[in-house]
């Protein structure tokens, strides 16, 4: 197997062009590509995090369309950021979001700072959301490594090793990478990604990193989703209203009333469970 160094340019320029040949002619239509609005794209990037495209794009344009910018977000109540929420899993992210627009808007004058080290200090947001929101919001030639582009370089570039870490891609990304447009480059690359996974039995799976996402039915996410539904519909319950409701096992929601306590998600005073 080659070094990244050991591969010419004519290799590398082979490599650009499969990429880009497929995104110009099968490239998806997705309404957060559309803009170069820092915050549109910073909200659909933590949309995506552990959620299908599809189910982000059902929420996508109404979440933009009732919090139009950082400011709208940072003064919203949390039941209503909540409530905007619903159907994408995983509510924690719209705390971190909410709280992510609060700190911007009062440190940052509402502008999101276009720095990887200064995004990985907001709430919500780590290594590979940062670089993807410098890539897609700020046209910045970072190193961005996700699922997408981890299976296009398994693919090409490492197909007859079994298991391969994020830190021999990274130097491949940095030689492919096109410093011209990287947005444009990573949006090729992760269609491309996609594409790889439906006909190629998903090379991903060979990534050190790869982890395969826990059964949501019957989970504690499930749980405290539906807990979270509940007091959406209308807040302020108490314990045995919310048992009514949700169905389950009074222990099982107890025991999750309480991480979602723990979280800040709810809170839980004197008689009433409720959305602060």
């Amino acid at each position: 197997m080659k070094d990244y160094r050991e591969y010419t340019d004519h290799e590398i320029k082979t490599f650009q062009r499969i990429v880009y040949d497929y995104y110009q002619s099968s490239g998806r239509d997705l309404p957060w590509r559309k803009t170069h609005n820092p915050y549109e794209i910073l909200v659909s990037e933590i949309m995506l995090q552990q959620t299908q495209v599809s189910r982000v794009i059902e929420k996508y344009g109404e979440f933009i369309k009732t919090f139009p910018d950082i400011t709208s977000l940072a003064e919203a109540t949390l039941i209503d950021v909540l409530a905007m929420w619903q159907g994408l899993g995983y509510n924690r992210r719209a705390l971190s979001l909410k709280k992510l627009a609060e700190i911007v808007n009062n440190t940052y004058g509402g502008y999101i700072p276009p720095h990887v080290s200064l995004l990985m200090q907001l709430p919500g947001i780590g290594n590979a959301t940062a670089n993807a929101i410098c890539a897609f919001a700020f046209n910045h030639p970072v190193i961005f490594i996700e699922t997408n582009v981890r299976t296009v370089f398994i693919y090409h570039f490492f197909n007859t090793k079994d298991t391969v870490k994020d830190s021999e891609i990274s130097p491949l990304v940095e030689r492919t990478l096109d410093y011209d447009n990287p947005r444009q480059w990573y949006n090729a690359l992760m269609d491309y990604g996609v594409a790889l996974k439906k006909y190629c039995s998903n090379p991903g799976r060979k990534s050190a990193h790869h982890t395969v996402q826990s059964s949501f039915e019957g989970s504690a996410r499930q749980v405290r989703g539906a807990i979270l539904k509940a007091l959406v519909i209308k807040n302020r319950q108490s314990f045995n209203e919310l048992i009514d409701v949700v169905c389950y096992d009074p222990d099982v929601v107890k025991k999750n009333i309480q991480a979602l306590e723990k979280e800040g998600l709810i809170a839980n005073k004197g008689r009433y469970i409720f959305i602060p």
